[in-house]
């Protein structure tokens, strides 16, 4: 999945390399240590996917009495690994194996199914806890901001994702698929595996972990062209080289790439850094090194195609006749004023409009403000803090997308993780965190939790939930069937 970037083996070798062994290592941002003796601290970490889970990796290591506690909304962890990486992806969601390892680690503990801010406060929390880290992601949506936006049609790639992925949020999200077009707006890795997912070929999809629900609907689609827009040009796409040739290479397939576009490029990609240089040249080849022959061939056999469309921003969203739903979309021409990847889009005069019935929206995601009593740029999305430290907060600490921002592979949330964990360590050192006192840790939340009616599902009760899943799996011939509704993932963990 474009979300999380780098095939997930190697990273589980990466995190269990991180994990034992030697007196100490170096990582890039953050500094090796020795494994060091502390007063003990109690640690409540806030969202269950790779930048907790990593954060709570390099505490355990290097504080030998450090108990973490990982608390998650959902009955289930491990966040976007779980419901945002493409179900054709399934090498990435290795770094699971390794999570695991974590969870099971006899000074952290799990527990799933407690909402910050609803079940507990911020607080409360603070009161049970030396330190607090903030790690629950980017859940909100970036909107586009234009008329029609809520038309019936009109998806975030966000929540799309999450239908297909089995995030019980979403999983009645029932999208509109009966239409030939769909347009895709945005050029990053999402966009690609959601257009991916749109066009594959359903005797893949069945051998993947989508939910039931969604490929249900994709087999029954008539949706057969789809079309990505971004609003720059071909030498300031967001997506990697992966995804890209997974899509020039997809079965029934054929790729729209207008020769025009790619003129020119050759000479100027050559002085490109090379990820940017290798990923232009793919794009340059399958747009001008065609072989007319062999593409004459592979059209006429393909049911189904795609494409990238340049330079254009969104204006409206286009009604059907009865102001019901999507008929299309109105796109400015745009024009770039400046170089390479930090050249701007401009819109001119010029506008076209493009027939569609499905519009999807991936400019991004968005994380969102937990509690008042935690500072929170709205402007920027994230938790304003210096390397993990939420700025004007003792106690506070912030790690992933909503300490950087919604960017980066998961290469970069371990860092990430690790550079958090290692501020609240230098913080003990130095005294700027109390740790002298003793902290009730779960135990003084456990009580709250109780009072409220609240029944916490622990990591040997998602352990009973993943083998369900797997088991459901098993007979429709799938790596796991999903549970979809949390009702249900609580029982079955309380069996």
């Amino acid at each position: 999945m474009g979300i999380l970037g780098p095939v997930g083996a190697l990273l589980a070798r990466i995190y269990r390399r991180a994990s034992g062994g030697g007196r100490s290592r170096v990582f890039s941002g953050v500094r090796g240590l020795s494994s060091i003796t502390y007063p003990e601290l109690k640690v409540c970490i806030i969202g269950s996917g790779p930048a907790g889970f990593y954060t709570a990796q390099h505490l355990l290591k290097y504080h030998e009495l450090a108990v973490v506690d990982i608390y998650e909304k959902l009955p289930v962890p491990f966040g976007l690994v779980r419901f945002g990486v493409a179900p054709d992806h399934p090498e990435v969601k290795n770094v699971i194996n390794a999570f695991t390892q974590t969870a099971h680690h006899d000074r952290c503990s799990f527990y799933g199914n407690v909402t910050v801010g609803k079940d507990v406060s911020i607080e409360e929390l603070k009161q049970a806890y030396h330190a607090l880290i903030l790690t629950y992601g980017a859940e909100a949506n970036r909107t586009l901001g234009i008329p029609g936006e809520n038309l019936l049609g009109v998806y975030s790639a966000r929540t799309f994702v999450g239908w297909y992925n089995g995030l019980p949020e979403n999983r009645n999200l029932d999208p509109e698929l009966s239409s030939e077009t769909a347009v895709i707006l945005g050029h990053g890795n999402v966009a690609l595996d959601v257009a991916r997912i749109l066009l594959s070929p359903i005797d893949l999809l069945k051998k993947t972990d989508i939910a039931a629900h969604a490929l249900e609907a994709i087999a029954a689609s008539k949706v057969k062209r789809v079309l990505l827009v971004g609003r720059r040009g071909p030498l300031q796409v967001a997506f990697t080289i992966k995804e890209l040739r997974e899509m020039i290479n997809l079965p029934d397939t054929h790729p729209l790439l207008h020769p025009s576009d790619f003129e020119g490029l050759k000479q100027i990609v050559k002085d490109l850094p090379r990820p940017r240089k290798r990923l232009s040249e793919l794009m340059i080849k399958a747009a001008l090194e065609k072989s007319p022959a062999k593409e004459a061939e592979r059209q006429a056999a393909a049911s189904k195609e795609w494409g990238l469309q340049f330079l254009r921003s969104p204006l409206e969203v286009i009604p059907s006749n009865d102001g019901k739903r999507v008929a299309g979309i109105r796109l400015s021409v745009n024009k770039l004023e400046g170089l390479g990847e930090s050249a701007k889009s401009v819109q001119t005069e010029d506008i076209e409009d493009l027939e569609c019935g499905l519009v999807l929206s991936s400019i991004g995601y968005k994380s969102h403000p937990i509690d008042p009593s935690v500072p929170f740029d709205e402007q920027q999305g994230i938790i304003p803090n210096n390397l993990g430290r939420v700025l004007h907060a003792p106690g506070l600490y912030c790690s992933g997308w909503v300490k950087r921002g919604p960017t980066g592979v998961i290469v970069t949330t371990m860092h990430d993780g690790f550079e958090t964990a290692e501020s609240v360590l230098e913080d003990v050192r130095l005294g700027l965190l109390d740790v002298s006192a003793s902290k009730g840790g779960y135990k003084a939340v456990e009580v709250l939790l109780k009072q409220r009616g609240i029944r916490p599902v622990s990591f040997s009760g998602w352990e009973k939930i993943n083998g369900v899943e797997v088991a459901n799996g098993e007979e429709a011939g799938k790596p796991r069937e999903k549970l979809l509704d949390v009702q249900e993932m609580i029982e079955v963990a309380n069996q």
